[in-house]
């Protein structure tokens, strides 16, 4: 039986640079809350490999295929595309903040 090689975790700039931010805000307040963030949304996204659908599709995608797909902890909102090799984390904003298309 051939095994199927799971998809690997691929970052996009932009959503790399805001969730240092993020991580660098809370900080200032709490350092403890600053890496319980950090790692509970990390523990997630590498849990994405075993089963990428796993969350709902993500409904600010036009003309989404169903390989984008978004979830959110810690009043965060992670959006990530998936395909059989990658996952790609795309975006993450506050909830709060208006949400964006694309």
């Amino acid at each position: 039986m051939v095994e199927k090689t799971r998809p690997s975790i691929v970052w996009n700039t932009r959503a790399s640079v805001a969730f240092r931010k993020i991580h660098d805000t809370i900080k200032e307040e709490s350092v403890s809350n600053a890496e319980k963030v950090r790692q509970g949304i990390t523990d997630i996204i590498e849990s994405l490999p075993s089963n990428p659908e796993k969350f709902p599709p993500d409904k600010f995608k036009r003309n989404n295929s169903g390989h984008f797909r978004a979830f959110e902890r810690y009043s965060l909102r992670i959006a990530y595309k998936y395909s059989d090799s990658q996952i790609r984390i795309l975006r993450i904003r506050h909830v709060k903040r208006e949400p964006k298309g694309y």
